[in-house]
Parts: structure tokens; C-alpha cells; sequence
């Protein structure tokens, strides 16, 4: 049966990967990206519902949320893909980094869960929230103390959404680590990297959309954090 599938942040890696592969499932896909990439082309001409809205502008947000509303009867799935990372010694200056790391990880899926909770309450099956956090969302970052705090925050709001949109949406995280490199990462980084964890390997952006098919499919499984860490705690 077809479904109804929101992701934020669809221009590239995991949220471009999860479109194609939802697509590719004849599903209807909905997204949302900040800066237009070639890839953007390629996900219109498969047939996604794309808007372009940089979450970092509440005007923007403001606005997407109204076209969503007007446009939609309802939704199966919100995936909350949209990230911003940024060192602490960025130059844009501490109040930019932890009010654009908030406004991405916390402020803008608070404000979507709650905007369109309706239409994810009236489907007949159960309906799914996801926030993609991450491992440091639990270990903190010396280096990107803003981006873990936000991450920590949107993984906590798992927990209260969960508690109030239940029975009818269930509302869950996934906590990645390494999941894939870029491109010009290079193999120093690489081998240090897949050395964080007793699995020694990254782990691929179908670790995700495997993850995020059994949240989806389970009709008992709500509130939860699901770590795609390789096993970095056992290091």
C-alpha cells in the first residue's frame, strides 16, 4: 500500500538515499532540502514533492509548514534528516552555532511534529515519527558541544512526543555514528574512524533505511533510541 513519507534534508547522503529507496517502493515521497543540488533535479524527475526551506529561517519554516497543511490530507511517516554540523570555533561565533544547531535539531521538528500531528493522526494504521540523532547525542563532543547538545535535545523530545501522540503515532530515534564518508575524506581519516568501534567498518546509508523499516513495521515499539554505532560503546 502506498504511504505518505515527509523527510527533511533529501539533497544528499541518507535523506537522498531514503527518497530513492521509498520511490523506488512507489511510495510518495515529500521533501525538503536547503540548497538545491543536482540530485534535487533527479528526485523531481522520479516524482518527490519537493520544497526548498532553510530550517534555520523561521519565516521559511513558517511557510512550509502552511503549504504542507494546505496540500496534504495526511501522512504516514515524518523523518526528521535535516543536519547541521558545526565545530564550536566556526566563525560565524558561538551565539550563531548553538542558535542554528537548536533551531535545525530541536526547534524545527518541535515545531512539524506538532503542526502536523493531525494529519498523522487520522490514518487508519499506525504512523511514525523519526528523529535521526546521533551517538554523541549520549557521549557528548569536546569539539562540537552545540551540535551534541541539540542532538541530545531532539533525542529527549523522542520521549515526550512518543508519550503524547501515542496510541496512534509512534515516535522513535535512530543514533548513527559512522555511517558513511564524504568523498575527500582520506584514508588516514578513514582508518581512524572505523577504528572507533569493534565492528571496524562504516556502516552504509541501507543500515538506516533498515532501521527505519522496523520501526515502521512494529506495531509495539515506541519512544526508543536505536544506536547504528558499529559498537563504539564496547571500545
Amino acid at each position: 500500500m502506498q504511504k505518505t513519507i515527509l523527510i527533511t534534508g533529501v539533497g544528499k547522503r541518507i535523506g537522498l538515499y531514503l527518497a530513492k529507496a521509498f520511490l523506488a517502493r512507489g511510495h510518495r515521497v515529500l521533501g525538503t532540502f536547503r540548497t538545491h543540488y543536482p540530485s534535487i533535479d533527479t528526485l523531481a524527475e522520479l516524482g518527490a514533492d519537493l520544497y526548498q526551506c532553510d530550517l534555520t529561517d523561521q519565516a521559511q519554516l513558517d511557510e512550509l509548514i502552511l503549504t504542507l497543511k494546505q496540500h496534504y490530507q495526511g501522512l504516514d511517516a515524518l523523518i526528521h534528516n535535516a543536519s547541521l554540523w558545526l565545530s564550536d570555533d566556526d566563525p560565524v561565533g558561538v551565539d550563531q552555532i548553538i542558535s542554528q544547531m537548536m533551531q535545525v535539531h530541536v526547534y524545527a521538528p518541535y515545531q512539524l511534529n506538532l503542526a502536523l500531528a493531525p494529519l498523522l493522526q487520522n490514518r487508519e494504521a499506525m504512523t511514525d515519527i523519526i528523529h535521526l540523532t546521533d551517538y554523541v547525542a549520549q557521549k557528548g563532543s569536546k569539539k562540537h558541544i552545540a551540535y551534541a547538545a541539540s542532538k541530545a535535545a531532539l533525542e529527549n523530545m523522542t520521549l515526550s512526543f512518543a508519550a503524547k501522540l501515542a496510541p496512534q503515532v509512534k515516535v522513535n530515534a535512530i543514533a548513527p555514528a559512522l555511517i558513511c564518508f564524504n568523498e575527500d575524506d582520506d584514508e588516514d581519516y578513514r582508518d581512524k574512524a572505523r577504528a572507533k568501534s569493534v565492528l571496524a567498518r562504516e556502516g552504509g546509508e541501507a543500515e538506516v533505511l533498515q532501521a527505519i523499516d522496523y520501526l515502521m513495521q512494529s506495531q509495539y515499539v515506541t519512544g526508543r533510541s536505536l544506536a547504528l554505532d558499529g559498537g563504539r560503546h564496547l571500545k
